[in-house]
């Protein structure tokens, strides 16, 4: 599905044995980078869990909303990114300039993400590539205002959507997620993969 707007679905575009890799992936990696559940500037807890992968990832706190190359609970570097993430981002993103930061998101049941705008990178010119693993996600792309209509999109395990050209700089978010549609995650739940390119080129 692709619309006019540059937001593109590719359903099931990781197979259940790619979707596992990752997960155990991403499961190894939190035991030296663990899951925390970051704060806003505003002194609110997220209610999604996060870590992250590669050279830099995204951090909030009372300082403000940054990339980071060390987590910040233990200060040690963000571990690699499988290179499964970086072929992907090349073969559907970029093929010339790498993905620096991978966000890793995990829902678990009641954890939502409000409408937000991911506009914290050096260059919009770059997508931001998104993988779902684990239960399905309600997720709702609006406009360039907070204020536009939205829709509705459900994202299930193996999905991959990428928001590039105008979308690029949607307001988007996570309405809640689908408790018990997927056995994938250990535990249940959600984990999202964002690729993205923080730095300029």
């Amino acid at each position: 599905m692709k619309d006019l707007s540059g937001f593109t679905l590719l359903p099931g575009r990781l197979d259940p044995s790619a979707q596992a890799a990752l997960v155990d992936a991403v499961l190894t990696a939190a035991r030296t980078a663990p899951f925390h559940h970051q704060v806003t500037p505003g002194g609110k807890a997220m209610s999604v869990e996060m870590t992250g992968l590669g050279p830099l990832s995204w951090v909030t706190d009372a300082r403000g909303y940054r990339y980071e190359a060390r987590h910040p609970l233990t200060g040690e570097p963000w571990p690699p990114m499988p290179p499964v993430l970086q072929a992907l981002w090349a073969e559907l993103a970029d093929p010339a300039v790498p993905a620096d930061a991978c966000l890793v998101n995990l829902y678990r049941e009641g954890a939502r993400m409000g409408p937000h705008r991911d506009q914290d990178e050096a260059d919009f010119g770059f997508p931001v590539l998104s993988v779902s693993l684990g239960d399905t996600a309600v997720f709702r792309l609006g406009g360039l205002k907070r204020t536009d209509p939205t829709r509705s999109v459900r994202l299930a395990s193996g999905d991959v959507c990428l928001l590039a050209g105008e979308s690029r700089l949607a307001f988007h978010g996570v309405d809640r997620i689908l408790a018990g549609s997927s056995r994938l995650v250990p535990g249940g739940g959600r984990i999202n993969l964002t690729l993205r390119r923080a730095r300029p080129a």
